[in-house]
Protein backbone atom coordinates (compact mmCIF):
# COMPACT_ATOMS: atom_id res chain seq x y z
CA UNK A 1 0.00 0.00 0.00
CA UNK A 2 1.20 3.77 -0.23
CA UNK A 3 2.40 6.33 2.49
CA UNK A 4 4.46 8.86 3.21
CA UNK A 5 7.76 7.53 4.76
CA UNK A 6 10.57 10.04 6.50
CA UNK A 7 13.83 7.83 6.47
CA UNK A 8 15.89 10.52 8.80
CA UNK A 9 16.44 11.89 5.94
CA UNK A 10 14.21 12.66 3.32
CA UNK A 11 10.10 11.94 3.24
CA UNK A 12 9.18 9.85 0.27
CA UNK A 13 5.81 8.51 -1.48
CA UNK A 14 5.86 4.50 -1.23
CA UNK A 15 4.11 2.21 -2.96
CA UNK A 16 4.98 -1.08 -0.74
CA UNK A 17 4.44 -0.27 2.85
CA UNK A 18 2.95 -3.32 4.80
CA UNK A 19 0.68 -3.26 8.10
CA UNK A 20 -0.17 -5.97 10.49
CA UNK A 21 -4.09 -6.99 10.99
CA UNK A 22 -6.01 -5.72 14.65
CA UNK A 23 -5.04 -6.65 17.74
CA UNK A 24 -6.95 -6.91 21.06
CA UNK A 25 -8.55 -3.34 21.34
CA UNK A 26 -7.34 -1.88 18.24
CA UNK A 27 -9.01 -0.51 14.47
CA UNK A 28 -8.02 -1.06 11.14
CA UNK A 29 -8.67 2.19 9.31
CA UNK A 30 -8.81 2.66 5.59
CA UNK A 31 -7.92 6.46 5.41
CA UNK A 32 -9.78 8.34 3.32
CA UNK A 33 -8.27 11.83 3.24
CA UNK A 34 -5.38 13.73 5.81
CA UNK A 35 -4.68 16.97 6.78
CA UNK A 36 -0.47 18.28 6.69
CA UNK A 37 -0.28 20.02 9.71
CA UNK A 38 3.29 21.53 10.55
CA UNK A 39 4.03 19.00 12.83
CA UNK A 40 4.61 16.41 10.41
CA UNK A 41 7.00 19.22 8.48
CA UNK A 42 8.52 19.63 12.13
CA UNK A 43 9.61 15.64 11.67
CA UNK A 44 11.65 16.52 8.55
CA UNK A 45 13.25 19.14 9.54
CA UNK A 46 14.02 17.83 13.06
CA UNK A 47 11.96 20.47 14.96
CA UNK A 48 10.11 17.74 16.40
CA UNK A 49 12.99 14.63 17.19
CA UNK A 50 11.08 11.37 16.32
CA UNK A 51 12.85 7.87 14.91
CA UNK A 52 12.93 6.61 11.58
CA UNK A 53 11.70 5.50 10.03
CA UNK A 54 8.74 6.72 10.44
CA UNK A 55 5.02 6.77 9.12
CA UNK A 56 4.44 10.40 9.14
CA UNK A 57 0.54 11.53 9.27
CA UNK A 58 -1.49 12.26 12.24
CA UNK A 59 -5.01 13.95 11.16
CA UNK A 60 -7.23 11.72 9.06
CA UNK A 61 -10.26 10.20 8.80
CA UNK A 62 -11.69 7.09 7.31
CA UNK A 63 -13.57 4.03 6.63
CA UNK A 64 -13.25 1.24 9.60
CA UNK A 65 -12.05 -2.21 8.10
CA UNK A 66 -11.46 -4.05 10.99
CA UNK A 67 -11.87 -4.11 14.80
CA UNK A 68 -9.89 -6.09 17.26
CA UNK A 69 -11.10 -8.02 20.15
CA UNK A 70 -12.73 -6.42 22.73
CA UNK A 71 -13.69 -2.87 20.22
CA UNK A 72 -17.33 -2.24 20.27
CA UNK A 73 -18.26 1.51 19.29
CA UNK A 74 -16.97 0.98 16.13
CA UNK A 75 -17.94 -1.95 13.55
CA UNK A 76 -16.33 -2.33 10.27
CA UNK A 77 -17.87 0.33 7.33
CA UNK A 78 -18.29 3.13 10.06
CA UNK A 79 -16.82 6.60 9.20
CA UNK A 80 -14.38 7.65 11.90
CA UNK A 81 -12.17 10.64 12.44
CA UNK A 82 -9.19 9.77 13.91
CA UNK A 83 -7.00 11.30 17.25
CA UNK A 84 -3.47 11.06 18.09
CA UNK A 85 -4.76 10.46 21.67
CA UNK A 86 -3.92 7.03 22.27
CA UNK A 87 -4.76 7.14 26.44
CA UNK A 88 -5.10 4.56 28.38
CA UNK A 89 -8.35 4.99 30.04
CA UNK A 90 -7.17 3.98 33.32
CA UNK A 91 -4.80 5.83 35.08
CA UNK A 92 -5.66 9.02 37.17
CA UNK A 93 -5.46 11.54 35.33
CA UNK A 94 -7.70 9.64 32.30
CA UNK A 95 -10.18 9.27 35.60
CA UNK A 96 -9.80 12.74 35.84
CA UNK A 97 -11.17 13.91 32.68
CA UNK A 98 -7.56 14.57 31.64
CA UNK A 99 -6.25 12.30 28.87
CA UNK A 100 -4.02 14.86 27.07
CA UNK A 101 -2.00 14.32 30.47
CA UNK A 102 -2.38 10.48 30.15
CA UNK A 103 1.55 9.40 30.33
CA UNK A 104 1.06 6.25 28.05
CA UNK A 105 -0.45 8.73 25.52
CA UNK A 106 2.67 10.41 24.94
CA UNK A 107 5.46 8.77 23.09
CA UNK A 108 6.45 5.15 23.23
CA UNK A 109 5.58 4.87 19.59
CA UNK A 110 4.11 1.26 18.31
CA UNK A 111 6.05 -0.26 15.20
CA UNK A 112 3.10 -1.70 13.24
CA UNK A 113 4.14 -0.92 9.26
CA UNK A 114 6.50 -2.60 8.02
CA UNK A 115 8.31 -2.24 4.24
CA UNK A 116 10.75 -5.12 3.31
CA UNK A 117 10.55 -6.55 6.00
CA UNK A 118 11.55 -3.54 8.17
CA UNK A 119 9.41 -2.17 11.01
CA UNK A 120 8.46 1.32 10.81
CA UNK A 121 7.17 3.58 13.65
CA UNK A 122 3.96 5.05 13.78
CA UNK A 123 3.92 9.07 13.97
CA UNK A 124 1.97 10.04 16.89
CA UNK A 125 -0.01 6.71 17.27
CA UNK A 126 -1.50 7.56 14.24
CA UNK A 127 -0.03 7.94 11.06
CA UNK A 128 -2.36 8.71 8.38
CA UNK A 129 -0.61 9.46 5.11
CA UNK A 130 -0.74 5.83 4.36
CA UNK A 131 -4.06 3.73 3.06
CA UNK A 132 -4.93 1.93 6.61
CA UNK A 133 -3.60 2.56 9.16
CA UNK A 134 -3.94 0.95 12.70
CA UNK A 135 -5.06 2.75 15.86
CA UNK A 136 -6.18 2.11 19.32
CA UNK A 137 -9.98 2.34 19.75
CA UNK A 138 -9.82 5.14 22.07
CA UNK A 139 -8.72 6.90 19.17
CA UNK A 140 -11.13 6.54 16.55
CA UNK A 141 -14.79 8.50 16.42
CA UNK A 142 -17.36 7.46 14.96
CA UNK A 143 -19.25 10.13 12.90
CA UNK A 144 -21.71 10.96 10.11
CA UNK A 145 -21.18 9.45 6.41
CA UNK A 146 -22.21 12.44 5.15
CA UNK A 147 -19.31 15.05 6.33
CA UNK A 148 -16.43 14.78 3.61
CA UNK A 149 -13.72 13.12 4.30
CA UNK A 150 -11.51 16.22 3.44
CA UNK A 151 -13.18 18.15 6.21
CA UNK A 152 -13.64 15.31 8.67
CA UNK A 153 -10.02 14.60 8.58
CA UNK A 154 -9.05 18.07 9.99
CA UNK A 155 -10.70 17.71 13.28
CA UNK A 156 -8.83 15.43 14.62
CA UNK A 157 -5.71 18.02 15.01
CA UNK A 158 -6.13 21.62 13.88
CA UNK A 159 -9.81 21.49 15.39
CA UNK A 160 -9.28 19.94 18.67
CA UNK A 161 -6.60 22.09 19.20
CA UNK A 162 -7.62 24.97 18.28
CA UNK A 163 -11.33 25.05 18.82
CA UNK A 164 -10.39 23.13 22.47
CA UNK A 165 -7.91 25.56 23.59
CA UNK A 166 -10.42 27.90 23.92
CA UNK A 167 -13.03 26.10 25.26
CA UNK A 168 -11.33 23.54 27.19
CA UNK A 169 -8.27 25.39 28.69
CA UNK A 170 -8.91 29.36 28.07
CA UNK A 171 -12.69 28.72 28.12
CA UNK A 172 -13.39 32.14 27.01
CA UNK A 173 -16.17 33.38 28.07
CA UNK A 174 -19.11 35.72 26.57
CA UNK A 175 -18.11 38.99 25.92
CA UNK A 176 -14.18 38.67 26.72
CA UNK A 177 -11.77 40.18 24.11
CA UNK A 178 -9.28 38.07 22.26
CA UNK A 179 -5.76 38.35 20.33
CA UNK A 180 -5.10 35.63 17.85
CA UNK A 181 -1.26 35.98 16.68
CA UNK A 182 -0.65 33.72 13.67
CA UNK A 183 -3.58 32.82 11.51
CA UNK A 184 -2.50 29.55 10.11
CA UNK A 185 -4.64 25.97 10.73
CA UNK A 186 -4.41 26.80 14.16
CA UNK A 187 -4.75 30.20 14.58
CA UNK A 188 -8.01 30.10 12.36
CA UNK A 189 -9.78 27.20 14.86
CA UNK A 190 -8.75 29.54 17.93
CA UNK A 191 -10.77 32.41 16.17
CA UNK A 192 -14.01 30.18 15.53
CA UNK A 193 -13.34 29.01 18.69
CA UNK A 194 -13.56 32.81 20.20
CA UNK A 195 -16.84 33.06 18.01
CA UNK A 196 -18.24 29.97 19.56
CA UNK A 197 -17.64 31.22 22.24
CA UNK A 198 -19.27 34.60 22.06
CA UNK A 199 -16.13 36.88 22.32
CA UNK A 200 -17.30 40.37 22.02
CA UNK A 201 -13.83 41.83 20.27
CA UNK A 202 -11.18 38.85 18.14
CA UNK A 203 -8.07 40.57 16.57
CA UNK A 204 -6.84 38.14 14.44
CA UNK A 205 -2.53 39.22 13.96
CA UNK A 206 -0.78 37.96 10.92
CA UNK A 207 2.25 39.40 8.58
CA UNK A 208 0.67 38.18 5.55
CA UNK A 209 -2.52 40.43 4.39
CA UNK A 210 -3.63 38.22 2.56
CA UNK A 211 -5.11 36.24 5.20
CA UNK A 212 -7.49 39.24 6.64
CA UNK A 213 -10.43 37.64 4.60
CA UNK A 214 -10.16 34.29 5.91
CA UNK A 215 -9.54 35.35 9.39
CA UNK A 216 -12.68 37.77 9.24
CA UNK A 217 -14.79 34.86 7.87
CA UNK A 218 -13.86 32.37 10.19
CA UNK A 219 -14.84 35.57 13.13
CA UNK A 220 -12.48 37.86 13.47
CA UNK A 221 -14.07 40.80 14.20
CA UNK A 222 -10.27 42.75 13.79
CA UNK A 223 -7.21 42.15 11.55
CA UNK A 224 -3.57 43.44 12.42
CA UNK A 225 -0.98 43.52 9.25
CA UNK A 226 2.18 42.95 11.41
CA UNK A 227 3.88 43.43 8.34
CA UNK A 228 2.65 47.10 7.71
CA UNK A 229 3.32 47.37 11.17
CA UNK A 230 7.44 47.64 10.81
CA UNK A 231 8.23 45.63 14.18
CA UNK A 232 6.83 44.38 16.95
CA UNK A 233 6.20 47.74 19.01
CA UNK A 234 4.21 49.03 16.01
CA UNK A 235 1.86 45.79 15.96
CA UNK A 236 1.44 45.54 19.84
CA UNK A 237 0.31 49.96 19.61
CA UNK A 238 -2.20 48.85 16.60
CA UNK A 239 -3.60 46.01 19.20
CA UNK A 240 -3.70 48.60 21.76
CA UNK A 241 -5.71 51.17 19.53
CA UNK A 242 -8.43 47.98 19.57
CA UNK A 243 -8.03 47.39 22.64
CA UNK A 244 -6.43 49.52 24.53
CA UNK A 245 -6.10 48.22 28.48
CA UNK A 246 -4.98 44.85 26.28
CA UNK A 247 -7.12 41.38 25.98
CA UNK A 248 -8.71 39.05 28.79
CA UNK A 249 -7.08 35.70 26.30
CA UNK A 250 -4.19 36.01 23.88
CA UNK A 251 -3.14 32.88 21.52
CA UNK A 252 0.19 32.40 20.38
CA UNK A 253 0.09 30.06 17.44
CA UNK A 254 2.89 30.86 15.79
CA UNK A 255 5.70 29.23 17.62
CA UNK A 256 7.93 32.08 17.93
CA UNK A 257 9.70 33.17 20.86
CA UNK A 258 9.01 37.08 20.75
CA UNK A 259 5.82 36.37 19.87
CA UNK A 260 4.93 34.55 23.33
CA UNK A 261 6.25 37.81 24.82
CA UNK A 262 3.92 39.53 22.50
CA UNK A 263 0.89 37.57 23.56
CA UNK A 264 2.34 38.40 27.39
CA UNK A 265 2.27 41.94 26.97
CA UNK A 266 -0.95 42.36 25.28
CA UNK A 267 -3.01 40.63 27.94
CA UNK A 268 -5.20 42.95 30.26
CA UNK A 269 -5.30 42.64 34.07
CA UNK A 270 -6.42 39.18 35.02
CA UNK A 271 -5.61 38.32 31.06
CA UNK A 272 -4.35 34.93 30.48
CA UNK A 273 -1.82 34.04 27.60
CA UNK A 274 -2.12 30.67 25.64
CA UNK A 275 0.78 28.72 23.85
CA UNK A 276 0.05 26.72 21.19
CA UNK A 277 2.35 27.35 18.43
CA UNK A 278 5.64 24.96 19.10
CA UNK A 279 9.31 26.72 19.16
CA UNK A 280 12.71 24.71 19.28
CA UNK A 281 12.50 22.40 22.23
CA UNK A 282 15.71 23.97 23.78
CA UNK A 283 14.34 27.58 23.21
CA UNK A 284 13.72 29.53 26.03
CA UNK A 285 10.91 32.82 26.44
CA UNK A 286 11.16 35.99 28.70
CA UNK A 287 8.29 38.47 30.53
CA UNK A 288 8.34 41.08 32.81
CA UNK A 289 7.59 39.44 36.00
CA UNK A 290 6.59 42.18 37.84
CA UNK A 291 3.39 42.28 35.13
CA UNK A 292 2.25 39.04 36.61
CA UNK A 293 1.71 40.34 39.87
CA UNK A 294 -2.08 41.86 37.81
CA UNK A 295 -3.23 38.21 37.64
CA UNK A 296 -1.95 37.38 34.55
CA UNK A 297 -1.46 33.67 33.77
CA UNK A 298 0.50 32.08 31.23
CA UNK A 299 -0.25 29.06 29.97
CA UNK A 300 0.38 25.81 27.85
CA UNK A 301 -1.91 23.47 25.97
CA UNK A 302 -1.46 20.03 25.07
CA UNK A 303 -3.93 19.43 21.68
CA UNK A 304 -6.82 21.83 23.14
CA UNK A 305 -7.20 20.29 26.94
CA UNK A 306 -9.30 17.69 24.46
CA UNK A 307 -11.63 14.76 25.41
CA UNK A 308 -11.37 13.47 21.82
CA UNK A 309 -14.11 10.94 22.19
CA UNK A 310 -16.40 13.80 23.32
CA UNK A 311 -15.01 16.84 21.71
CA UNK A 312 -15.16 15.09 17.99
CA UNK A 313 -18.53 14.74 17.94
CA UNK A 314 -19.34 17.66 19.30
CA UNK A 315 -17.73 19.36 16.81
CA UNK A 316 -18.97 17.27 13.95
CA UNK A 317 -22.09 18.15 14.96
CA UNK A 318 -21.54 21.85 15.19
CA UNK A 319 -20.11 21.35 11.34
CA UNK A 320 -23.57 20.03 10.32
CA UNK A 321 -25.29 22.67 11.93
CA UNK A 322 -23.29 24.97 10.22
CA UNK A 323 -21.64 26.65 13.42
CA UNK A 324 -18.05 24.94 12.33
CA UNK A 325 -16.53 25.64 9.35
CA UNK A 326 -14.32 22.89 8.17
CA UNK A 327 -14.73 23.30 4.21
CA UNK A 328 -13.19 26.68 4.29
CA UNK A 329 -10.35 25.07 5.98
CA UNK A 330 -9.39 23.08 3.41
CA UNK A 331 -7.69 25.01 0.61
CA UNK A 332 -6.28 22.41 -1.28
CA UNK A 333 -6.56 19.03 -2.08
CA UNK A 334 -3.81 16.65 -3.06
CA UNK A 335 -3.19 12.72 -3.77
CA UNK A 336 -1.16 11.37 -1.88
CA UNK A 337 1.90 11.03 -5.07
CA UNK A 338 1.98 14.93 -4.63
CA UNK A 339 3.39 15.07 -1.14
CA UNK A 340 6.23 17.29 -2.23
CA UNK A 341 4.21 20.07 -3.56
CA UNK A 342 1.70 19.80 -0.58
CA UNK A 343 4.64 20.22 1.65
CA UNK A 344 6.07 22.69 -0.05
CA UNK A 345 2.75 24.72 0.00
CA UNK A 346 2.79 24.59 3.78
CA UNK A 347 5.99 25.16 4.87
CA UNK A 348 5.65 28.64 2.97
CA UNK A 349 2.30 29.32 3.95
CA UNK A 350 0.55 29.18 0.96
CA UNK A 351 -2.49 27.39 2.55
CA UNK A 352 -4.44 27.46 5.74
CA UNK A 353 -4.83 23.07 5.25
CA UNK A 354 -3.53 21.06 2.31
CA UNK A 355 -5.32 17.59 2.65
CA UNK A 356 -3.98 14.44 1.20
CA UNK A 357 -6.51 11.96 -0.09
CA UNK A 358 -5.86 8.35 -1.18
Amino acid sequence: MRGVVFDGKQAQVVGDLEIRDPGPGEVLVAIGAAGLCHSDLSVIDGTIPFPSPVVLGHEGAGVVEAVGAGVTHVAPGDHVSLSTLANCGACADCDRGRPTMCRRAIGMPDRPFSRGGQPLFQFASNSAFAERTLVKAVQAVKIAEDIPMTSAALIGCGVLTGVGAVLNRAKVGLGETVVVIGTGGIGLNVIQGARIAGASVIVAVDANPAKEGVARQFGATHFVDASAAGDLAGTSAAVREILPTGADHAFECVGSVKLIRQAIDLLDRHGQAVLLGVPGFKEEASFLVSSMYLDKTIMGCRYGSSRPQRDIALYAELYRRGELLLDELVTEVYPVEDFAKAADDAHHGRVARGVLTF
